[in-house]
């Protein structure tokens, strides 16, 4: 009990410790802010008040960026743009503050303006593969596939061990239905990180496709011993329909328990699911025992909405 309340104790006085701290660095960042965006105003207001050199100011930029990348994992992504816009305005010489706002802009939706900050980064240093990858994802989200492969193949000039991007350059594969260039990709990726199971996975996606059941199977299969996720459970259930019905329809149960989504065909399309898997899938799903399943999937879907 005693030990207890010392580590309440001591918990609470660093937490306070913590809290004073974030304080102050939010009334630093509220007074570099009025400095940069309304000089006129903080003049009017406080005329004799003494600011850091910009020097001093160009060396807060990037804590101001870190907050900015904080709040963006939190999903505050409004805030975090205005934060990544400060610290470019404040050092715009710096090519991690580009990054910072171009992932901040993408988490906004501003897809233009956040190619164009990977633009100015790669300007600055054209030698970082993460601009490339970053600039891959903008493609991708304004349907721009060849410039996205191109970006991915650059960075990976730069950085040739990242298996995230060469698993991205697979799905692009696998979006142009090139399912050998994809398996491919894949093999690369997980070559890379063996227990990457969503290449492994994917892998399974293609072989489908290209009507391998048996290796689809398989990799289905070696997925799920490394992350019983909802996605490679509902493939192999596809793949088993014929096969093993019981066992199919078990998975397919688990798989819409763990994520509705797979209930749905635009969401299995998003994740690339080919047009022979989506049909195996929606026959599987019209099973009269699996109908309760997928209603209340549907329900969780509606709600959640």
């Amino acid at each position: 009990m005693d030990v207890e309340k010392k580590h309440k104790g001591k918990s609470k006085k660093s937490k306070n410790k913590y809290m004073t701290k974030f304080l102050n660095k939010i009334l630093c960042i509220t007074l570099i802010s009025f400095y940069f965006l309304k000089v006129d105003q903080v003049k009017s207001l406080v005329p004799y008040y003494y600011f850091p050199p910009i020097k001093n100011l160009q060396k807060e930029s990037l804590s101001i960026a870190e907050y900015a990348y904080q709040l963006l994992y939190f999903g505050q992504f409004k805030q975090a743009l205005s934060l990544a816009e400060l610290a470019v305005k404040i050092n715009n010489a710096d090519e991690k503050l580009w990054l910072i706002l171009a992932d901040a802009q993408m988490a906004n939706k501003l897809f233009k303006k956040s190619l164009n900050s990977l633009i100015q980064a790669k300007k600055l240093n054209p030698n970082i593969g993460e601009i490339y990858f970053s600039m891959s994802n903008v493609y991708l989200k304004i349907s721009q596939l060849n410039n996205a492969k191109t970006a991915l193949k650059t960075g990976l000039q730069i950085e040739p061990n990242n298996y995230k991007a060469f698993f991205q350059l697979g799905n692009i594969f696998l979006m142009e239905k090139n399912y050998s260039e994809a398996i491919k990709l894949f093999d690369k990726s997980v070559k890379i990180k063996p227990d990457f199971w969503q290449a492994i996975n994917n892998k399974g996606l293609a072989y489908f496709e290209k009507n391998n059941l048996n290796l689809s199977t398989k990799f289905f299969e070696k997925a799920i011993s490394i992350e019983e996720n909802a996605e490679p459970l509902m493939g192999l259930a596809s793949c088993l329909r014929m096969k093993n019905i019981e066992l199919a329809l078990q998975l397919a149960k688990k798989a819409l328990t763990k994520e509705p989504k797979y209930v749905d065909y635009s969401y299995r399309k998003e994740q690339l699911w080919g047009e022979k898997l989506q049909t195996s899938t929606e026959i599987l799903l019209q099973n009269d025992r699996l109908q309760t399943d997928v209603l209340l999937a549907k329900s969780k879907i509606n709600a959640s909405s």
